[in-house]
């Protein structure tokens, strides 16, 4: 497809690519594709959902970096020396941060209990009651949303700032993305309409009454934002000339530890990023409605995607490679050319 059909194509869907709000490509450090839809221009954020939890694995890396974190081995624990274990549980006590991030955390109950978490007045604290067990650590992979919240709370306790405020200056700010601003209103009602408003949202990271971002959901981009990090990546953790994260924790982080099964494609996870497909030098931070940052680095493109809420949607990398891709490398291409 050329440019014009592409945006005429995703202008006209009616299936799965009729939520898609913007598309953003760098290659080789220069942005080679913008285009966006429905109401929404390159500058304008959306919620790009469980994203945000590729975004929660940067931050670690860059607390490990700076000395904040020991690695992830460290228990997780050590980062909330207040914290009441309940009696009788002894599982917790085992729990390390790689168990987090690679979503092999055991918790105490069949499915996520979004209302108990998400209706109290500290959604840290309340998923760390949910931690532990009598079934012990089994390293079963076992994706949970409210899980990651216990991320913001290490990294809250280990830097002394708000995760929000640790977010901006270490790395949205590097990047040249606006500063994220706390969202406010934590009701049930105001996070039904986070999720579901398909109008476009502020530079903005939805928090809890604590005034502590929701490391599992609830961050705004644009894909322009989300194609600058996914080229960060791809360079070494450098932008600009500026160093952002270590090459080594990018190493460890996109590393393939599990496979997968049916329900999350067959793709392999590393430290909250995917591996879409075996042996390719591609990996993949994704979040439900399509939302996903991508990086081939074979190729070397980073591509963003954003799109407002829409069930049944989990990831496009499949639509990236089919018709991103080779337009991306078509224009850039014939700017070699000319």
């Amino acid at each position: 497809m050329t440019k014009k059909e592409l945006h005429r194509y995703i202008a006209e869907s009616t299936g799965n690519e009729s939520n898609i709000c913007q598309i953003c490509a760098i290659k080789n450090g220069e942005v080679v594709y913008d285009d966006y839809w429905r109401g929404f221009e390159s500058d304008t954020p959306v919620n790009v959902n469980s994203v945000t939890k590729g975004i929660m694995a940067l931050l670690t890396g860059i607390a490990i970096d700076r000395g904040l974190i020991a690695s992830t081995e460290q228990k997780v624990l050590d980062f909330f020396p207040d914290y009441t274990v309940r009696r009788g549980e002894k599982t917790i006590y085992d729990v390390t941060l790689k168990h987090l991030l690679t979503m092999t955390a055991p918790y105490k109950y069949r499915s996520e209990p979004w209302k108990k978490v998400c209706t109290s007045s500290d959604w840290t604290k309340a998923a760390l009651d949910l931690l532990g067990g009598r079934s012990g650590i089994t390293g079963e992979f076992k994706y949970a949303t409210l899980g990651i919240q216990i991320l913001a709370g290490i990294i809250e306790n280990a830097s002394g700032m708000k995760c929000i405020d640790f977010a901006n200056q270490y790395l949205f700010l590097p990047l040249g993305i606006p500063e994220r601003e706390m969202h406010g209103d934590s009701s049930k009602e105001d996070q039904f309409d986070f999720f579901m408003n398909k109008t476009p949202r502020r530079n903005e990271w939805y928090t809890d009454p604590a005034g502590t971002v929701t490391a599992g959901w609830g961050l705004t981009l644009t894909a322009h934002d989300m194609a600058k990090i996914g080229w960060m990546l791809l360079n070494d953790g450098v932008y600009d000339n500026k160093r952002v994260l270590s090459e080594s924790w990018i190493t460890e982080m996109t590393a393939p530890r599990i496979h997968l099964g049916e329900r999350f494609g067959n793709m392999e996870y590393g430290y909250l990023w995917y591996r879409p497909e075996k042996g390719k030098p591609v990996f993949a931070a994704i979040g439900d409605c399509g939302n996903v940052i991508y990086a081939n680095a074979e190729k070397k493109i980073a591509v963003g995607v954003t799109g407002t809420f829409k069930p049944r949607i989990f990831d496009r990398v499949d639509f990236i490679e089919k018709h991103i891709i080779p337009l991306v490398e078509e224009i850039a291409s014939a700017k070699t050319l000319a």
